[in-house]
């Protein structure tokens, strides 16, 4: 294998796929990316066996073929290049080396055998449908704060995802929860999406593919199956196994009688939280909200720092007191964009019901605390 290429465009790649591998692995070749040569482009290859990365850039290619190499230390060594080099790629006789060249520099990197990386497969794909990059990076964005990081409950670090819904519209929807919040996101249902089995996609996936989005063109691909997803844009091909478990009915711990209603400025309400919560104390970071009439109050006390109380104007005409994670109240009013944050609440005791006055498409579900 031989081949040329431009710096600037391997490192963009490279720093794609390098984030799939594990800087820990007791298995010497998922520290590698799989390199092959052909027809004009390199592909690079990389995975934990969970999920995995595969894109391809455009090359000159001398002598085509394939090798494996350590992944972090190449993204390392091309990342130190000199801008606008032209990097050369070259494997022995033996396959046991590759040389890297950019101008006076030259590195030899030990490669594993091809046959030894694992293939992640996900090449049958019942269900396959298209969605705009946008839309796709607004489910992610609006629901992924509320996943699970508990290992315990393993299916619940993911988002899932199922065709359901909301009168007589086909949607879309996400959910995730960590058993104090819970985040729903719907959007209508793309074509040919309706036969989609309800799918947990994992956390490190989530992550992984928000920041590929970021350069995403116009649509992406998505192909299903019960135990794979796929996502396809540009040259780029991420393959991720779901979460092998059971999502809980979440339609059951989102409240249907919170009878008393507050609407308040999101930037002005997570402004305050911010500020107020300073004081708060401990992991809960807790923040007591009080409701009389068109003022809500917050406060936070602290036995070591002291208190603190911030007064806003509301549009509601309830009393009575709750408090909240500090922390978990602004992960909810920094996804609200418009105008407008409406609070449904029943009790002190009782789940909170928040959206965006402007968008009903999300919906986000808060337990209290005791304050």
């Amino acid at each position: 294998m031989k081949l040329t290429i431009d710096r600037a465009a391997l490192l963009r790649s490279l720093s794609h796929v390098q984030s799939a591998v594990e800087r820990r692995n007791t298995i010497p070749i998922l520290a590698n990316v799989l390199l092959r040569a052909e027809d004009g482009a390199l592909a690079m290859t990389t995975t934990d066996m969970d999920l995995e990365i595969n894109e391809s850039v455009a090359a000159t290619v001398q002598a085509p073929g394939a090798t494996t190499a350590p992944a972090h230390t190449l993204h390392d060594i091309i990342r130190k290049m000199p801008d606008g080099s032209a990097i050369e790629l070259a494997v022995d006789g033996s396959g046991n080396t590759m040389t890297v060249k950019a101008g006076r520099s030259t590195f030899k990197l030990s490669c594993l055998p091809v046959g030894d990386f694992p293939e992640l497969g996900g090449h049958d794909m019942p269900v396959n449908f298209a969605m705009p990059a946008a839309e796709l990076r607004a489910l992610i964005d609006r629901t992924k704060f509320a996943m699970s990081t508990e290992e315990t409950r393993y299916y619940l670090n993911g988002i899932y995802i199922h065709a359901g819904a909301n009168g007589n519209l086909k949607v879309l929807r996400a959910v995730a929860t960590d058993g104090h919040r819970l985040a729903r996101f719907e959007m209508p249902l793309p074509d040919g999406a309706d036969a989609m089995p309800g799918v947990i996609i994992p956390r490190k996936a989530v992550g992984e593919l928000r920041k590929l989005l970021d350069e995403a063109a116009d649509t992406i691909e998505i192909g299903l199956s019960q135990s794979k997803v796929r996502f396809a844009f540009d040259h780029i091909v991420m393959t991720s196994k779901l979460v092998d478990g059971t999502f809980p009915n979440y339609e059951q711990v989102i409240p249907t009688g919170n009878t008393k209603v507050v609407e308040v400025n999101p930037k002005l309400f997570s402004g305050a939280i911010d500020r107020v919560s300073t004081i708060s104390d401990g992991k809960s970071r807790a923040v007591k909200i009080a409701l009389n009439g068109k003022t809500m109050t917050l406060s936070a006390n602290s036995p070591d720092s002291g208190s603190a109380t911030e007064d806003l104007e509301v549009n509601g005409n309830d009393n009575m007191e709750i408090g909240f994670n500090a922390r978990y109240l602004m992960d909810i009013t920094s996804q609200i964009s418009g105008d407008g944050c409406r609070m449904m609440l029943a009790d002190a005791a009782s789940p909170t019901i928040i959206q965006d006055t402007s968008d009903p498409s999300a919906l986000y579900v808060l337990m209290p605390l005791r304050v």
